[in-house]
């Protein structure tokens, strides 16, 4: 066994045949959020995997861009998860409500851009055994306000998978 040192894990105890998850709070456009990294025992993680993850976390504020994009887009389009996502969570609030989640005085004011504010990246599974869905990206209005969450997922080049799904 030994030890390698991860930029935004620290020391990392490579224990090859033996399920790991590590954890880490990370800091993003002024955003604190968590990191969790698992390796699966059967998963190949050696130093230069351990590597390749601190380097493809540089390009996560890329990634999440191209997220909310992608959920800007889907909010124009009826029976997507960002819409129905927005309609659930969004309808019959109380104007104090309003005013703390999303900053606006009524729903008229409930814009794309108002939602997409206030829709914050919360946690980032990061999943180096699977290369299709590397990095696993949960959104959130607020652990206070509600424990479901939009998850997007990327591949291990930053390819933004064409799905955002909704879960609890």
């Amino acid at each position: 066994m030994s030890k390698v040192a991860s930029q935004h894990f620290g020391q990392i105890e490579l224990n090859h045949g033996r399920d790991h998850n590590f954890a880490a709070k990370h800091e993003l456009a002024g955003q604190t959020l968590e990191l969790d990294l698992t390796v699966n025992a059967h998963d190949h993680f050696d130093e230069a995997a351990l590597h390749k993850v601190d380097y493809r976390l540089r390009f996560l504020p890329e990634v999440v861009d191209q997220v909310r994009e992608m959920i800007a887009e889907e909010l124009e389009q009826e029976g997507t998860s960002p819409q129905e996502y927005l309609r659930f969570h969004c309808n019959a609030l109380k104007p104090e409500t309003l005013r703390q989640i999303f900053g606006v005085q009524d729903r008229s004011q409930l814009t794309t851009q108002v939602f997409l504010k206030a829709l914050k990246l919360g946690h980032v599974g990061i999943f180096p055994g699977q290369p299709e869905r590397y990095f696993v990206l949960d959104f959130t209005l607020g652990a206070h306000f509600t424990d479901e969450v939009l998850v997007a997922s990327a591949d291990e080049d930053g390819v933004v998978d064409d799905e955002i799904v909704w879960e609890s």
